[in-house]
């Protein structure tokens, strides 16, 4: 699908999508309960719904009606499941491990770019603890059970590993530890998991850098609200720093979301009503990045994103694929080893630009678009589906002029 974007002003309230990342953890922590649990609040996309489908495989059952999704908890354990992750890292890396816990015999598929993320992590640590890995490329396929015990983890390549852990070792026998050989990047993330795994029953205690994880643990029934997404609100927060004025609904103030710190770089970035530039890191904030160079590219001075390598391996090559959007509507973006730099080019213009199949790239060009002086088109648009399914209509309910065009 191409969209052809027009330049305007975004006005209007709009309801932020749930937390993907909270939606995940709470569905994850659901299932794995002896009884049943609420979930309210949910926004579907392809991500949660790849992790629904992948835990009804492992025995769990979801009713939804609406937003609102009734879990019924693994009371059979399978004996084999096959499990499609689609393009969804997370459903792949909290899940592979609960798997093992279980001791389910599993086969995990995926699409996209999910093939080429690296597992390494798990292979090494999970074949060192009861898991043995039949097949080396995805399809992966894993017999055994997964033990207690002693986990290396290197902090400064994905949080999702940590997470997916955090989700299994309680369901071992012995009790283990998690110890993490680097500085441990993406912390909010681990943090909401915690968070979370408290909620459903689940003691996790930490010490410097181990988390120590008392096995034969029992996750309790809970009902949960699933808050708003910093993630998805930062586009918005983008759009109201280059002319907008949109207010945003369903955000805690008090939220652990990492991407709440948008709200930190705007005010530090933005004087008398101009974008003056910025220099950020971005190794707990990675999925800021997208939205975070488009605001760059609005700025009178430099700005620079750094500690944002791991995005070469997301849905596309991140750094690479926002160099190539904002470069071919006329900004100036040099790709580092481990981020951007961005320099002023006054305004934007219009031009086509590929989605690379990434949802943040899609969604961030739709907000580059509203301030340039021509024509904007996304091809391959339908990517933000993955976590954003609703993003084009609420972005043209707001006043947005994004239209559906055939090029052919």
């Amino acid at each position: 699908m191409d969209i052809r974007i027009s330049p305007s002003r975004l006005a209007g309230t709009v309801d932020i999508p749930s937390s993907k990342s909270c939606a995940h953890r709470a569905l994850i922590c659901a299932a794995l309960c002896c009884g049943v649990s609420h979930i309210s609040g949910i926004t579907f996309s392809k991500d949660i719904e790849a992790t629904i489908d992948a835990m009804t495989a492992l025995g769990a059952s979801f009713e939804i009606d609406g937003n609102s999704i009734t879990v019924h908890g693994i009371t059979d354990i399978p004996s084999d499941a096959d499990i499609d992750c689609n393009e969804s890292g997370s459903t792949l890396r909290f899940i592979m491990p609960v798997a093992a816990a279980l001791g389910v015999h599993s086969v995990f598929h995926g699409k996209g770019r999910l093939p080429e993320r690296p597992i390494d992590i798990y292979k090494r640590e999970l074949s060192k603890n009861g898991v043995r890995f039949i097949s080396e490329t995805m399809p992966y396929a894993l017999t055994g059970r997964l033990e207690g015990g002693r986990f290396e983890i290197e902090g400064n390549l994905s949080s999702q590993f940590i997470t997916g852990l955090l989700f299994a070792l309680p369901l071992a026998e012995k009790d283990s530890e998690i110890i993490l050989t680097s500085h441990l990047e993406s912390r909010p993330y681990v943090d909401i998991t915690l968070n979370i795994l408290k909620r459903f029953g689940i003691e996790i205690t930490e010490n410097e850098n181990v988390f120590f994880v008392k096995g034969n643990q029992r996750y309790i029934p809970h009902d949960e609200m699933v808050e708003g997404d910093y993630s998805q609100a930062a586009f918005y927060y983008v759009a109201n720093a280059i002319g907008s004025g949109v207010m945003m609904n369903n955000l805690l103030p008090d939220s652990v979301q990492g991407d709440k710190r948008i709200i930190d770089i705007i005010s530090r970035a933005c004087k008398n009503a101009e974008i003056i530039g910025f220099e950020e890191d971005c190794s707990d904030i990675p999925d800021l990045v997208p939205i975070l160079s488009v605001l760059g590219a609005y700025g009178r001075q430099r700005s620079v994103i750094y500690n944002a390598e791991r995005l070469r391996i997301k849905e596309s090559d991140r750094l690479a694929a926002c160099a190539d959007m904002l470069g071919k509507l006329g900004g100036n973006v040099t790709v580092t080893s481990d981020g951007l730099i961005i320099e002023p080019t006054g305004r934007l213009h219009g031009g086509e630009i590929d989605s690379f199949g990434d949802h943040r790239i899609v969604m961030a060009a739709a907000i580059a678009a509203l301030g340039a002086t021509d024509d904007v088109v996304i091809h391959g648009a339908e990517a933000a589906e993955k976590s954003y399914p609703d993003f084009f209509r609420d972005y043209t309910l707001l006043g947005g002029i994004a239209n559906v065009i055939d090029l052919e």
